[in-house]
């Protein structure tokens, strides 16, 4: 851990800041934002005009002076001012005034793993200009696998798969730290633009991706296994007419066409397993992967992993907001160290 526990107890925020949703944690009152990370921002006047989930659904539907802006991408802030803005109009009037009562406000946010310099100097900015007088950074594997519940002070290997929007970050932990792991620029819009990919190069159909998750749409449920309805029917526009038209597709074909992004996940749990030190994996074999984060609940990954890996591969309970539970757990002080005793020196 890059930080020490001590430091993080006297913390008064948390922040996660993803590419999908932001999520604010505040000491004493426990999540108070769960929202998108999107800003639509009148392009004639500067005006912010909405944030987070009523701004997402204005995603392709704006005229041409409004844009919907994302400032975060796969974990790291592309535009501080704008993320600034989201964040001030996010967590509201009235709870800013009660975080500015505080005189040495300190806060602490999620980083990727092995994120840049640049990269984290950019969150301590956005956090900076938002009040702070001090931040600590923590890594988001960390951070996730506390808030699910692993025993990461323990001597004993944990296995975690964090499945985000534009990322896919695996690790393997130990006494607190990580000892190898494994960021994969694969995430959940990848697996949904393979999926309007094949559609379009196949049936010439165009989803009305920010309405509906077109993964959602054409799996109907059925998940990357083979059981379910072998077809089902999507809607969409006509590439040439752009007219509206249905068409049937195989749930075998579109299934195939996820398998192409996933192969990159299941290389870095490759690449991690074969780092780690052999004690720690055979931990692996009985206590498996943890899987957290928005995409972990595509129908039917567990279960390609774990035919993949043998191991058996658990979601956890509340996957999308493990990594601000954890960081909050962190701040509330119910997270202890592990204590060793020093030997006694023999007289």
């Amino acid at each position: 851990m890059t930080v020490s526990l001590e430091q993080l107890r006297r913390c008064h925020v948390a922040v996660d800041l993803g590419a999908a949703r932001t999520r604010v944690f505040v000491k004493g009152a426990g999540l108070v934002v769960d929202e998108p990370s999107v800003a639509a921002v009148n392009t004639r006047t500067g005006a912010l005009i909405a944030v987070g989930e009523f701004a997402e659904k204005m995603t392709g539907r704006t005229p041409e002076y409004i844009r919907v802006a994302r400032p975060v991408s796969g974990g790291t802030v592309v535009d501080v001012e704008m993320a600034q803005r989201m964040l001030r109009h996010l967590l509201g009037e009235k709870l800013r005034r009660q975080l500015r009562r505080k005189p040495l406000l300190r806060a602490a946010a999620t980083t990727p793993h092995d994120s840049d310099p640049l990269a984290q100097r950019a969150t301590i900015e956005t956090l900076v200009g938002l009040g702070a007088r001090r931040v600590e950074l923590v890594d988001t594997l960390i951070a996730a696998a506390v808030g699910c519940g692993l025993p990461v002070e323990e001597p004993t290997a944990t296995m975690i798969l964090v499945c985000g929007a534009a990322t896919t970050q695996v690790a393997v932990l130990s006494l607190g730290s990580i000892v190898t792991a494994e960021r994969i620029p694969v995430g959940g819009n990848a697996i949904d633009h393979a999926v309007i990919q094949y559609l379009r190069h196949q049936h010439e159909l165009m989803l009305p991706s920010q309405s509906v998750r077109p993964l959602q749409l054409a799996l109907h449920g059925t998940g990357l296994t083979p059981h379910g309805p072998a077809s089902t029917e999507i809607h969409g526009r006509d590439v040439a007419t752009g007219l509206a038209r249905s068409v049937v597709v195989d749930t075998a074909a579109v299934r195939q066409a996820l398998h192409t992004p996933l192969t990159a996940v299941l290389d870095g749990i490759g690449k991690v397993l074969r780092d780690c030190p052999p004690d720690l994996v055979a931990d692996l074999v009985d206590r498996g992967i943890m899987m957290v984060g928005g995409s972990a609940r595509l129908p039917g990954l567990d279960e390609m992993l774990r035919d993949a890996t043998g191991m058996p591969v658990r979601i956890a309970e509340r996957p999308d907001t493990c990594a601000v539970l954890g960081l909050g757990a962190m701040l509330d002080g119910q997270i202890q160290p592990l204590t060793l005793n020093p030997l006694a020196e023999a007289e």
